[in-house]
């Protein structure tokens, strides 16, 4: 079953892409906004609610390094794991085994404040 996207996981996506400075993390190729070609790579899959929104549990990724990522999961782990440190990765690994309803209303004004910060930076160093 394909779990739908909603406007709450098109914020999350957006707001993943723009603290990677819309760079794959893998191959570190650059992309342009707006872009499909940049994904939001959760590393526990959506249907993990209680890590659905958690920055550690996503990447930006290519669709190529995403579709290797898919096709090599021992890579993939050896990937986040570096990338978090031990420590972090099992917190997210316990984090996402708690069955968990997240707050989505509490989500959602935080997205907005991060994104909103974020432009608001992109100003600053003049990327926009």
């Amino acid at each position: 079953m394909k779990i739908k996207i909603t406007a709450l996981d098109k914020m999350f996506s957006q707001y993943i892409r723009q603290i990677y400075n819309w760079t794959c993390q893998r191959c570190h190729k650059p992309y342009t906004p707006p872009t499909t070609s940049l994904h939001c790579s959760h590393f526990h899959g959506r249907g993990k609610k209680s890590v659905r929104f958690e920055p550690d549990n996503a990447v930006a990724l290519c669709f190529g390094c995403h579709q290797h990522f898919h096709a090599n999961p021992h890579e993939h782990v050896a990937f986040m794991e570096k990338r978090l440190g031990t420590q972090a990765y099992n917190r997210l690994l316990l984090l996402a085994n708690i069955p968990k309803k997240p707050d989505y209303k509490a989500i959602k004004i935080w997205l907005k404040a991060m994104l909103k910060g974020q432009e608001e930076k992109d100003v600053v160093y003049g990327k926009h």
